[in-house]
């Protein structure tokens, strides 16, 4: 199912997509339901551009500091269809303060000598420290609602969706400025277990293994209700229409069965249609 939006104008940014994870009101805590419906009434579009307006904020400050200072979090809307035929809210907590914490540690880890100074001051995440409460950083890292990754759709998370899951299409003077795709999350489960079998017989060692079995780690965290959704990002506007999902499960499927030959086609349409994206990350 495919429902056109538009997105407003936007502003070029980098190519990141999201895998977010939707839960119904009553699974947050007191504090966080207060925060939810204040702005429950709020459209999708208005929270992405507030985003992305907070965004250039941070990148455009005098002194380098990426991490948010005293904005509320955002809360994301998603109105899901019901067997009713009625749609019900789910709501994503952006926990930008708690993700942005953890991408400044993790580059910390990747990156050496005094890049990551310049990158992320030690006074910036000093400050940030100061700023977070400890009790609920823990919960939040514990069950954090949203993933991101850049320059493209990591693999592992076409085998959650498929072709038939509601999506839209967000467009914008004419070009796609991202696809989102929602389905409930016992089927993410249910369709990642079975990759994940099929992945341990016909082909244990490739790392698409690893990265399905983190994810759905990750996703047993939530309630059964919950519902997940995979934004592509900018990107889209470069794949879409875009067949990965069918093309990553009948990759699977081929290895499980030991057709090599149809692996092997499976993965040239997805590498055709995703190497020239991610090599971007690397162009000068």
């Amino acid at each position: 199912m495919t429902q056109p939006k538009s997105a407003g104008t936007l502003m070029p940014f980098p190519y990141v997509s999201f895998l977010r994870v939707y839960e119904p009101l009553d699974a947050f805590s007191d504090a966080q339901q207060l925060s939810i419906l204040g702005q429950r009434s709020r459209e999708r579009r208005i929270t992405e551009e507030l985003d992305r307006e907070q965004s250039l904020r941070r990148m455009l400050r005098t002194v380098s500091d990426p991490f948010p200072h005293h904005e509320a979090d955002l809360v994301r809307v998603l109105h899901y269809p019901m067997v009713s035929g009625t749609t019900a809210p789910y709501y994503c907590p952006n926990q930008l303060a708690v993700r942005t914490t953890l991408a400044a540690e993790s580059l910390d880890h990747s990156l050496r000598g005094p890049l990551v100074d310049v990158l992320v001051p030690e006074a910036a995440r000093e400050a940030q420290q100061a700023r977070l409460d400890p009790d609920t950083f823990a919960d939040s890292v514990a069950k954090l609602h949203t993933r991101s990754a850049t320059w493209g759709v990591p693999f592992a998370w076409f085998v959650l969706i498929h072709e038939d899951d509601l999506t839209e299409v967000i467009e914008d003077g004419g070009k796609v400025s991202t696809v989102r795709v929602s389905v409930r999350i016992n089927e993410c489960i249910d369709r990642g277990r079975r990759a994940v079998a099929q992945l341990a017989v016909g082909a244990p060692e490739l790392d698409l293994l690893d990265e399905l079995t983190e994810i759905l780690e990750w996703l047993e965290i939530f309630r059964r209700d919950a519902v997940v959704e995979v934004d592509y990002g900018p990107v889209a506007d470069r794949v879409f229409p875009d067949e990965s999902p069918l093309d990553v499960r009948l990759g699977i499927e081929s290895l499980a069965e030991a057709d090599m030959t149809g692996a092997a086609a499976s993965y040239r349409r997805l590498a055709s249609r995703w190497i020239p994206i991610r090599q971007l990350a690397r162009a000068s």
